[in-house]
């Protein structure tokens, strides 16, 4: 069934909440660098200042950059909105509901979380409370029509579909973890025994690849789209998978690209391996404990943007050298001396 969704996107867009403030030029800065490699330095400047864009939301996620309108588009999950971030103007309210439009109460996050376009150029759309990934086709026009893109796998409905990336062959690669059901794991309407990863193909054929993971999250494909690194937020294994992207699309030889464990449990520091991005050099800016982890294409942990909250995920944008950054409340952004891949 197609749901309408009616949205303003041209002169008179929707303001955001009173509970939101966008900031402008010059935003106040936060936070601060850790830098754990003297090769950060060619990464992030050594005078490189964390910037607050805007604050307010209840659980910022799935960022994305349209280059096209030059602005940001990204999740706000209990509210069930996505918002629009525009240089110069602020955040604007882009559609509500996203996620869910059913009349239920209960659910805690039943908004959007990942966002990304497809070679259209529509926004396709990680749906928690609809448990389904859309496609809203002809986006950027005053009206725009959900389309369902996949919602089962072997005859039984998703979890709540949360992260997703479209590899260079098409097709697209998402996680299937339980937070978007009212009572995660244990909700009595969870179809599936477990949390998978996936494969949706061009015909529309969705393939399970791995079913090992607690709660898998984020995931990346590596410049050449041989290597899928996939985030699993369970606090008892906080890690980052590597895997072989085979000629058929299928998954082999998992392997621990990162195990953050350890350090968030020594160390307190808030959030857990999420959403992530890959540069053009095959860094991964992976968001966990503490803020946006940096890695080397080998594992090497470099240093961390420290946002001092939960941080859910990051974006490329502008050119591709500013790394947008939604950590909890806060919208933020800093300048990389690489690019975004």
């Amino acid at each position: 069934m197609l749901t309408l969704i009616v949205m303003t996107l041209l002169a008179k867009e929707p303001p955001a909440p009173p509970s939101i403030k966008s900031f402008a030029a010059p935003y106040p800065t936060f936070g601060s660098i850790e830098r754990l490699d003297p090769a950060l330095d060619a990464i992030i400047a050594p005078d490189a200042k964390l910037e607050k864009v805007a604050e307010g939301f209840d659980w910022s996620e799935g960022p994305i950059w349209i280059k096209k309108g030059g602005f940001l588009l990204f999740s706000d999950i209990p509210p069930n909105n996505i918002f629009k971030w525009t240089p110069g103007k602020g955040v604007t309210l882009f559609m509500h509901p996203a996620g869910y439009h059913g009349d239920r109460a209960d659910m805690k996050e039943p908004g959007t979380n990942g966002l990304t376009l497809d070679k259209k150029g529509d926004l396709v759309m990680c749906q928690h409370g609809n448990r389904r990934i859309a496609r809203l086709a002809s986006w950027a026009e005053p009206n725009g029509k959900q389309l369902p893109v996949a919602d089962k796998y072997d005859g039984k409905r998703f979890n709540s579909p949360n992260d997703l990336v479209f590899h260079p062959s098409g097709a697209l690669y998402f996680t299937d973890p339980p937070y978007g059901l009212a009572k995660n794991v244990d909700d009595p309407e969870k179809e599936l025994p477990f949390q998978g990863v996936y494969r949706l193909d061009a015909k529309g054929k969705v393939t399970l690849l791995y079913d090992k993971l607690e709660r898998p999250n984020g995931l990346a494909f590596s410049p050449d789209g041989k290597t899928l690194y996939v985030a699993n937020s369970h606090p008892p294994r906080q890690i980052w998978l590597a895997f072989d992207v085979q000629k058929d699309g299928t998954l082999k030889n998992d392997r621990v690209f990162a195990d953050v464990t350890a350090l968030s449990q020594k160390s307190k520091l808030k959030g857990l391996p999420d959403g992530m991005k890959v540069d053009k050099k095959g860094n991964l800016f992976a968001t966990g404990p503490g803020g946006v982890l940096i890695f080397s294409p080998q594992g090497k942990h470099l240093g961390t943007i420290l946002t001092g909250e939960a941080t859910a995920n990051c974006a490329f944008g502008d050119d591709g050298s500013t790394l947008y950054i939604t950590a909890d409340m806060y919208l933020a952004r800093i300048k990389i001396q690489t690019k975004g891949f």
